[in-house]
């Protein structure tokens, strides 16, 4: 009997939803959100530096990585760059050279200007290739990724952080690191002395997916507990993404608030 391959299944889009907020103790945002629906690109970063460098190392990061994936990937299996690593996907590999060249745009920045000395930025990138279950989440920094499945909240990311570090090696709980007066020292950032290491994830979405990018001024605030409340509630992306600033602020706002979510969904007529 000959087998009938199986049609692939349809592919999925995103509705998608970003949100920042400067919080209650800082006089700048140094945040900075990106959500592009045709590339399929959604992006958090959060600056560092202070005297406004923060906020520009986070904008010039941002502006350098959209610009990269803005351009058509013409490459195909027989043409890919040398540097490219086989065992992923194409949009991977595009991902992390955008966030590298994003890297270079900010060196590039505090060597012309020694003003700008010190500055840096973490980053979370999610891509999704059009017409696929595919997602690529990609981060430098502890910047994050959430997922909620079927009532499972997850977190798709490993903060490059000390605290995360101490955690990770059984000195630190959860609950001591959110508080510990060390929690913003980040092991990799854009704009440091070196390449920074970039995490990359690629999953398969489905239908009644939840995610949630943020910046640390959220989940410094609010354990997942409180996040997933908030997320569980059956609002609108845009009503989730002000009820989860509005309750980092309630908590005392120490740093800017970002989010972003993506809620991946049938096409229509699929």
């Amino acid at each position: 009997m000959r087998r009938v391959p199986r049609d692939p299944e349809p592919g999925l889009v995103i509705e998608s939803w970003g949100a920042t907020d400067v919080g209650m103790t800082r006089r700048l945002n140094e945040d900075v959100f990106l959500v592009d629906e045709n590339l399929g690109v959604y992006l958090v970063a959060d600056g560092m530096g202070g005297h406004a460098a923060g906020e520009v190392a986070s904008r010039l990061a941002a502006e350098e990585i959209i610009r990269n994936l803005s351009e058509p990937a013409a490459v195909d299996k027989e043409t890919w760059p040398s540097h490219w690593n086989m065992a992923r996907s194409a949009t991977a590999n595009r991902v992390v050279d955008a966030i590298l060249a994003g890297h270079e745009r900010v060196t590039r920045a505090v060597r012309r200007d020694s003003d700008l000395r010190g500055m840096g930025t973490t980053v979370v990138v999610a891509m999704h290739p059009a017409n696929s279950r595919t997602l690529v989440i990609c981060h430098v920094g502890d910047s994050r990724a959430y997922r909620l499945r079927k009532g499972r909240f997850e977190l798709l990311t490993d903060d490059h952080s000390w605290v995360h570090e101490q955690v990770a090696a059984g000195f630190l709980s959860e609950e001591a690191a959110r508080a510990h007066p060390l929690k913003n020292v980040v092991t990799q950032a854009l704009g440091g002395s070196g390449d920074p290491r970039v995490d990359i994830l690629e999953t398969e979405l489905g239908e009644g997916d939840l995610y949630l990018l943020c910046s640390d001024g959220l989940n410094s605030m609010l354990s997942d507990e409180e996040i997933v409340e908030v997320l569980g509630a059956g609002e609108s992306l845009e009503g989730m993404a002000s009820a989860l600033i509005a309750a980092a602020n309630e908590r005392g706002g120490h740093d800017n608030i970002s989010v972003v979510l993506l809620r991946p969904q049938a096409a229509a007529g699929n």
